[in-house]
């Protein structure tokens, strides 16, 4: 398979997309990465040749850049050239650490929507203690949402949880402000009835502060609540871990702590670290559209190409479909 990448999307572009995608062919012998950026630039840090092809780009999208519009007036830009690849049947899948609004635009411009599918939503694997992970969706590609579009989002929440990740029942969980049925405002209740109709393991409302205890594989919401109980934990976790640094330096004895404790501190840190996952999916366009996070390294983009290889080998578009003829049939 053939995965399109935009190498000049990131806070560490183009060397660490490069290194990243070098170890993705290294490591997955199936998979052949075409580079989407400035030539010379790339070049310069790429080591292997084998299965890995560079398509020059003049522009970039900036993280600056008003979505919608760069998109379709940098017709050039290597964000734009790789969503073009996978539309013209030349890519299987396609990633980016870019500007998410303009990779969601050129999803949709260019890439194409599902018949059927109302709003993409923008869907990343967080981690949880257990070490299980679950998907949250949407997370930001829809600031407003109707109910029906929470159905959606819960139905393909679920054939990725079980086609990708392997859960053969994923439980599909309502965000809310409490776990009672008839909790939350008028979106949240509707929502609920509605997936109860759904053809998804629902086990109702779940709260924020038990989404990384692992109380669902799968969890939907609007993309503005999604946005913010996303922020939360990120931020969360990073002052978390800077306090606790700062706390096992602060003096002698604490640095001898710390020196024993560092293994399984590590321990911790990798099992909480979003970029063993993957990046945020959009899930119901026509290919695997994967938004890697901005301050991406190598591993995070290695991940997200594991994360695209394992969304085409198990066919998520297709069954995403049958599952939308079976419903709407």
């Amino acid at each position: 398979m053939r995965i399109a990448i935009d190498a000049m999307g990131g806070d560490y572009a183009p060397k660490e997309i490069v290194f990243g995608a070098q170890k993705a062919v290294q490591h997955f012998q199936d998979v052949e990465i075409t580079l989407f950026g400035d030539e010379q630039q790339i070049r310069s840090h790429l080591s292997v040749d084998e299965r890995i092809q560079i398509v020059h780009a003049d522009e970039t999208i900036e993280a600056t850049d008003e979505p919608v519009r760069a998109v379709r007036r940098k017709k050039q830009s290597s964000m734009v050239l790789m969503a073009e690849e996978v539309r013209q049947g030349r890519a299987d899948a396609c990633i980016s650490a870019g500007n998410t609004g303009a990779l969601m635009a050129a999803g949709l411009f260019i890439v194409g929507r599902i018949e059927g599918i109302e709003r993409p939503a923008l869907a990343p694997t967080l981690p949880t203690i257990g070490g299980e992970g679950f998907v949250f969706l949407d997370v930001g590609a829809n600031v407003d949402a109707r109910p029906e579009h929470l159905v959606q989002y819960a139905l393909m929440g679920a054939v990725y949880a079980k086609k990708a990740r392997g859960i053969a029942h994923p439980r599909v969980g309502l965000l809310n402000v409490g776990t009672e049925d008839q909790k939350g405002n008028d979106l949240a209740k509707r929502a609920f009835q509605l997936i109860q109709e759904a053809n998804v393991n629902f086990i109702g409302n779940v709260e924020a502060r038990d989404l990384l205890q692992g109380v669902a594989d799968v969890v939907v919401t609007d993309g503005f609540t999604g946005n913010v109980a996303l922020k939360t934990i990120e931020g969360t976790a990073i002052s978390m871990f800077s306090m606790l640094k700062e706390t096992l330096t602060s003096s002698f004895s604490s640095k001898l702590a710390a020196a024993v404790l560092k293994p399984k501190l590590l321990e911790i840190k990798k099992k909480m670290d979003y970029s063993e996952y993957g990046g945020a999916a959009l899930f119901g366009l026509n290919a695997p559209v994967i938004k890697a996070h901005g301050s991406s390294d190598a591993t995070a983009i290695f991940h997200a190409v594991r994360q695209a290889r394992e969304m085409v080998t198990n066919d998520m578009v297709g069954t995403i479909k049958q599952e939308l003829e079976h419903i709407y049939s």
